[in-house]
C-alpha cells in the first residue's frame, strides 16, 4: 500500500484524522473542478471576496475544528468585520481563521461519516453560513445546500430542481451526463435568483 504523497491531516474536536485515501478521479475531482469553475467565473463577474478550492486550512478553535474543505469563501464583508482573518506564519498566509461564509465536502467511501455527521455540526458550531454537501458516487448525485440556522444546518428548498445560495445569491443545479467515453460529467448551473 502506497502512502500518498501529501497527507492531508484534520483536527475535528479532539480527534486526528489521517486521510490515507486517494481523491476518486471521477466522482470528487471532477465534481471539485466544476464546481470551482463555476463559482471562479462568478467572482470575476462579482467579485464577492475570496474563493479556495483545495489546499487551505481553515481554523476555528471555539468549534475545535482544522480542516482543509474541498471548498471555501470568505467574503468582503466577513474580512472587513473581522469573522475571518488570514494567519500569517513566516511571512506567508496558510490559514484561514474564524468564520467562513462557504465550505464545501465532497463525499468519498472513507469521509461519509466524517462529512455528513462530524463536520455537519463543526461547521454549524463554527458559524459558517452555508455548508455545500456532495455525493456524486451513487446511482444519482445527493447535492445539499445548507444554511446555518440557530438550531442547526437546514437544507434549502428544492424548487424546480434549484437551490438557492445565500452567500453566492444565486440558484444551482449540479447535473451529470456520460461524457465520450461513458463516464460521467458534471455541470453546475446557475441562475439569478
Amino acid at each position: 500500500n502506497e502512502c500518498p504523497e501529501k497527507l492531508p491531516a484534520s483536527f475535528l474536536d479532539g480527534k486526528v484524522y489521517l486521510d490515507m485515501s486517494k481523491e476518486e478521479i471521477r466522482s470528487h475531482a471532477l465534481v471539485k473542478i466544476e464546481v470551482g469553475g463555476v463559482l471562479r467565473n462568478l467572482n470575476v463577474e462579482v467579485d464577492f471576496g475570496y474563493l479556495f478550492i483545495d489546499g487551505v486550512l481553515v481554523v476555528n478553535a471555539e468549534a475545535n475544528v482544522s480542516k482543509n474543505p474541498d471548498g471555501v469563501a470568505v467574503l468582503w464583508r466577513s474580512l472587513k468585520r473581522g469573522r475571518v482573518r488570514f494567519l500569517a506564519k513566516n511571512g506567508r498566509e496558510t490559514e484561514i481563521v474564524g468564520s467562513p461564509d462557504w465550505v464545501m465536502e465532497i463525499l468519498s467511501n472513507s469521509s461519509v461519516t466524517k462529512d455528513t455527521i462530524e463536520l455537519r455540526d463543526l461547521y454549524h458550531r463554527a458559524k459558517i453560513g452555508e455548508y455545500w454537501l456532495i455525493d456524486a458516487r451513487g446511482a444519482e448525485i445527493d447535492f445539499q445546500i445548507l444554511h446555518w440556522r440557530k438550531a442547526g444546518y437546514v437544507n434549502a428548498p428544492i424548487l424546480g430542481g434549484w437551490q438557492y445560495s445565500r452567500v453566492f445569491r444565486r440558484n444551482f443545479r449540479l447535473v451529470r451526463r456520460r461524457d465520450r467515453l461513458g463516464s460521467w460529467t458534471y455541470r453546475l448551473l446557475m441562475k439569478q435568483a
